[in-house]
């Protein structure tokens, strides 16, 4: 019997909704489910367990919301080695198998194996006081460096394996995988870049000088980032647009690959490809 293991959002119109939908059709096809502590509240259901605990009780995973859900669910879900799939609650998202609408075709998909996995990179970031060593952080997205408390431009300093690569004068600095180059990255100016792509790219944000572009390198590469100006006053540190945490001056952030990835159940009928041409409104000639 397949196990799914279901996170909703529980602060979106239409998640109960979708949740009930979901679980009938799973139902329907023999399959059981199980749901997160916050579904479960949610729904005023019993047995409902925490999501880091789904790698050990589920086959797979459905996270309903969008996209910004399905980013709270990679955090919340840790070291899940199984196919996730996005069910939006509205229109199609770069992240989501389906939306809401088609239910009764997801679960026949995947109760009968009909689907495939993408694989995507994760950046661990961690934060370092000095020499001390703080929080860390993993994001399927991006990590960001921007102005906190002040409107000027700062002075961000980006190091790529020990060496020194630029001193940026920005409103900040975004350092996203593939996945997260349809994100923060793309409205800072970045490349598209395919899932596959074994790499990260750096993007300045709203940069002083015209000719400061994005830079593609190796996911094998380690990224430092720190700031350069004690008067740029206090930035901002974000994980994929959350976990906000204050950066002062003599602090730096080493950002790698993480040794976690996201399998994103990808239905037969879906490609990324064809997620570009809907959601970025590609009509050709």
């Amino acid at each position: 019997m397949l196990t799914v293991g279901i996170l909703a959002n529980p602060k979106m119109a239409g998640a109960l909704h979708a949740l009930r939908a979901l679980q009938t059709a799973l139902d329907a096809r023999g399959c059981r489910c199980v749901l997160d502590l916050q579904t479960a509240a949610m729904a005023g259901e019993a047995g409902g367990i925490p999501a880091c605990e789904f790698t050990k009780r589920v086959d797979l995973a459905a996270v309903l919301g969008g996209d910004g859900t399905m980013l709270d669910a990679v955090s919340r879900l840790g070291d899940f080695a199984k196919p996730v799939a996005g069910i939006n609650i509205g229109r199609l998202g770069f992240l989501t198998s389906c939306t809401d609408a088609e239910v009764d075709g997801f679960a026949a998909a995947v109760s009968e194996g009909r689907f495939t996995t993408s694989v995507r990179s994760l950046l661990e970031a961690t934060i370092f006081h000095g020499e001390r060593v703080g929080l860390s952080f993993v994001a399927l997205n991006e990590v960001a460096l921007a102005r906190g408390e002040t409107g000027r431009l700062v002075a961000v300093r980006a190091s790529v394996n020990g060496e020194l690569l630029n001193h940026y004068r920005a409103d900040g600095l975004v350092v996203a995988t593939p996945t997260g180059s349809t994100a923060y990255s793309l409205s800072a100016g970045g490349p598209l870049i395919e899932p596959a792509a074994a790499v990260f790219v750096i993007t300045p944000i709203c940069p002083h000088s015209l000719s400061q572009r994005s830079l593609v390198l190796a996911d094998d590469a380690e990224v430092e980032i720190a700031p350069e100006a004690a008067d740029s006053g206090p930035m901002l540190f974000t994980a994929d647009g959350r976990d906000s945490t204050r950066i002062e001056s003599g602090d730096r952030i080493k950002v790698r690959k993480s040794t976690r990835s996201l399998h994103l159940l990808l239905l037969e009928d879906r490609s990324f490809y064809q997620a570009l041409r809907q959601k970025l409104l590609w009509q050709g000639l």
